[in-house]
């Protein structure tokens, strides 16, 4: 099975989990290239090597409106109302600490907001719902500490679209590497104070902590912030468990690199291999309706697939009273089964959910970029067992197709897919 360990030995943030995933990929550049097409507005990525004590990894570079918003170092977001002394702090700085202070009227970006911009990027919908996710997670964690409701939250406009960049960089790689099972250790948050928007704050900072929770955390000797809200958001989406480094066959590693300089090498670690067949167990969980339409049945698939499920199919059934009716099947990690269960119970009108454990056997799978005539393209292989399949990525035909003036048909055609 396709494993990603992250190693959180020095925490997690936006850029440092962007730099270390992209070292994963064999031509990062053309990666770059592609976050760069998307049109974040105002936005520019970049990338430059970086050395700590002794190790070499990468350094993601964030621009907005021509400069790097390194000197921030917590975007926070809070409830708006009027004028304000504002002290800008951005999660992208790890362990930096600036402030200053000026009072007039600044623009700040709701959660509306946020899905508007994401809305008009062109991404695959898996990534946008991701995204979308992941700052679900941040304004729900904002909406606690303060007191108010969501849609009163709002996040500085100075670190908005930085924070955008590092999140859907990191949904795009993660949709990129496709992995079946993610493990990360247990979190270093960090000891000491943070400075934001609202004053000095523990650390981990309070939004930090509410998406934290029940995963394993230590605070550990480092005097500074090392896990920020967008970094503990992102892995509160994508990681399936918690816990020592599995036992796996080792296929790449990489190293995404923070600004500060600490005795221990300041960095998030990735590591991509193989893992044993025993973590091929899954959940399957299904249900029988006979009173909901297809569309509100495509809403509930829409709404599993965003909650974590790996594979959601629907089976005409024969119901009671020989009513025609739908089988919806959800296969799942065992321990997304209790979310997944709960959605069902949500979206669907079942008044029971049957689970059953299973084991699957899966080949191996990674992504490679290749250049053809027409452009880069993507494409996925697979291959065990005896087999081995080529598929280029739908996304990519569709983009060459509208540049050429074509059918997808024949862009497979001269791509030889056919």
């Amino acid at each position: 099975m396709k494993t990603l360990y992250i190693d959180c030995g020095m925490g997690a943030a936006g850029d440092m989990l962007t730099a270390a995933l992209l070292e994963l990929l064999p031509e990062p550049d053309a990666f770059l290239e592609k976050l760069n097409s998307l049109g974040i507005p105002d936005v520019v990525f970049g990338r430059e090597k970086s050395v700590k004590c002794g190790i070499t990894g990468t350094h993601i570079t964030v621009k907005v409106h021509g400069e790097e918003e390194t000197e921030h170092t917590h975007d926070h977001g809070h409830h708006h109302e009027h004028e304000h002394e504002h002290h800008h702090d951005h999660d992208h700085d790890h362990g930096h600490e600036h402030h200053h202070d000026h009072e007039h009227h600044h623009s700040h970006t709701s959660m509306h907001d946020i899905g508007h911009i994401v809305e008009h990027l062109d991404l695959p919908e898996k990534v946008r719902a991701d995204i979308l996710a992941v700052y679900g997670l941040i304004a729900e964690a904002e909406s606690y500490v303060h007191g108010v409701p969501v849609t009163e939250i709002h996040f500085h406009e100075v670190g908005t679209m930085d924070a955008v960049a590092d999140i859907t960089a990191v949904c795009m790689l993660m949709n990129e590497l496709a992995p079946d099972r993610v493990v990360a250790s247990p979190v270093h948050t960090g000891s000491g104070s943070v400075r934001c928007a609202h004053g000095i704050l523990p650390v981990p900072a309070p939004a930090t902590a509410y998406i934290l929770r029940d995963i394993p955390i230590y605070g550990g000797k480092i005097d500074g912030e090392l896990c920020t809200p967008t970094g503990a958001a992102l892995l509160k989406r994508f990681v399936n468990e918690f816990g020592d480094m599995p036992v796996m066959t080792l296929k790449a590693a990489g190293y995404g690199m923070g600004h500060k300089d600490f005795e221990r090498a300041n960095c998030v670690r990735v590591l991509l291999g193989e893992t044993a067949d025993s973590a091929g167990e899954v959940t399957e969980l299904s249900c029988n309706v006979d009173d909901m339409t297809a569309e509100d049945i495509s809403f509930a698939m829409e709404r599993l697939f965003e909650g974590g499920a790996r594979e959601v199919f629907t089976v005409p059934a024969g119901m009671k009273k020989s009513r025609p009716g739908t089988l919806i099947c959800v296969i799942c990690d065992t321990k997304d089964a209790e979310n997944i269960a709960e959605l069902m119970f949500r979206h669907t009108t079942t008044i029971g959910v049957r689970e059953t454990p299973i084991k699957r056997r899966v080949l191996e799978r990674h992504t490679e970029t290749v250049d053809t005539p027409l452009g880069t393209v993507s494409r996925k292989v697979s291959s065990g067992y005896g087999v081995t399949r080529v598929k280029y990525e739908h996304d990519d035909l569709e983009m060459l197709a509208r540049k050429h003036g074509i059918s997808i048909g024949e862009v497979r055609r001269k791509l030889g897919d056919e």
